[in-house]
């Protein structure tokens, strides 16, 4: 854990900032957008160790709690997200290092018609006085040159091979579902700007959550747990399918997922999984009595939205996080079982593509996505992400197009 020995939080309502992304000074800024509205933060003011193990959501809890509860905190506003915010950024596997969890310095926030700014710094800081003027707009990243691409950790047949032995494992009664992932790594001349790509994506699929945090950038349509006050809300994807330029053509593939055996068994796995693990914490739970239709840019999902409400203030959005993740949607059933199959079969470290990524608040509301559609950006190289549900009626040459497809969204946002 690292901070000053003395910081002061000050929220101030601003006028509405305009496109949050102009505000961003330089590439290590933090970002995390729904339809134009959400938090976008510069700076460093305080940074907590995530430990490895599967209490590791508890133990950053508590040491957050022990940061924020330090900060001498003005906040007349009074809603998620306005005070002193941490962004969030884990790993996968809950036994990998790397997990992020930062108080940024300055934080602008947009949602609901109203716009507010927060600066966190030491006693003193010229800022605190007057948080209104650190607003300034910055000049676009300068785009990178033409992307060359570098392969894959693990290469098409050997993945397909991973796929036929994940099917053989469910035929074997060793697990119900299995996620197994892939990579794609591209290059370029001159580093990679994740503002850049985050405002590529933020225009192309502004449904989805866009995130940047600490070299992770995506766009997730999957939200793994809001915290409003009591109120918790999670969203549910499984099951894919490609769009279509054509309507009718589009509405076939849609229709045709909807009525797929084989991907509505895999999206009552993810559901099932949400509804287990919030049930313990929630005084109601409920769920869409079936699944829709999220239509994106590029894909279109099976999707169902979980809503209830904490029997207690106790669970944050980070230990509710931690509750959820590793859902069914990127892991499997039973758990444990599913990791273990993954750890065996993929050949791949995640690092926190598929893990829990948002922001949190002192008064423990926040928002958690899982980090899907992603990338991890190391100056002029990249790593692309994606993942295909194995179920045991899964088709390794339909899993290997599905990843295909899903991989297209941040291919497109580093080509540009």
């Amino acid at each position: 854990m690292t901070m000053p020995r003395t910081l002061r939080a000050r929220t101030v309502a601003i006028d509405d900032p305009g496109d949050l992304l102009d505000l961003l000074p330089d590439p290590s800024a933090r970002v995390w957008l729904h339809e134009g509205e959400g938090l976008v933060a510069t700076g460093t003011a305080a940074s907590v160790a995530v430990p490895t193990g599967w209490q590791r959501t508890g133990q950053a809890r508590e040491a957050l709690a022990t940061v924020l509860d330090a900060v001498a905190t003005d906040d007349p506003i009074a809603m998620p997200g306005t005070g002193p915010v941490a962004f969030a950024s884990l790993t996968f596997d809950p036994e990998r290092a790397g997990s992020r969890l930062v108080v940024p310095e300055v934080v602008v926030g947009r949602r609901d018609g109203r716009a507010w700014l927060t600066v966190v710094a030491e006693d003193g800081d010229p800022r605190l006085a007057d948080p209104a003027r650190v607003v300034e707009a910055h000049a676009p990243p300068v785009p990178h040159d033409r992307v060359r691409y570098a392969g894959s950790g693990l290469a098409e047949l050997r993945w397909l091979d991973a796929v036929a032995a994940a099917t053989k494992s469910i035929a074997d009664g060793e697990v119900d579902k299995v996620v197994l992932a892939r990579d794609r790594i591209v290059w370029a001349r001159a580093p990679f700007d994740p503002r850049l790509l985050v405002r590529r994506l933020a225009a192309r699929f502004p449904s989805c959550y866009t995130f940047a945090v600490d070299g992770l950038v995506g766009a997730t349509p999957e939200l793994l747990a809001r915290r409003w006050g009591r109120a918790v809300t999670s969203r549910v994807l499984a099951g894919s399918a490609p769009r279509a330029a054509d309507a009718e053509t589009d509405a076939a593939h849609g229709a045709a997922l909807r009525g797929s055996a084989k991907d509505v068994a895999e999206h009552a796995f993810a559901v099932d999984s949400v509804r287990a693990a919030l049930a313990p914490v929630l005084a109601d739970l409920t769920a869409d009595a079936e699944p829709w239709l999220l239509r994106l840019a590029n894909v279109q999902h099976l999707a169902t939205d979980v809503h209830g409400t904490l029997a207690d203030d106790a669970e944050d959005v980070l230990s509710l996080g931690g509750r959820l993740h590793p859902t069914a949607a990127v892991c499997g059933t039973p758990t444990l079982e599913a990791l273990e199959v993954i750890r065996r079969l993929e050949h791949l470290d995640r690092g926190r593509y598929a893990g829990p990524v948002g922001w949190v608040d002192a008064r423990g509301d926040g928002e958690l996505g899982i980090a899907l559609r992603c990338a991890e950006v190391d100056g002029a190289r990249a790593r692309l992400f994606a993942g295909a549900g194995i179920v045991a009626a899964s088709l390794p040459e339909d899993e290997l197009e599905e990843t295909r497809l899903k991989l297209r969204a941040m291919a497109s946002a580093v080509e540009g």
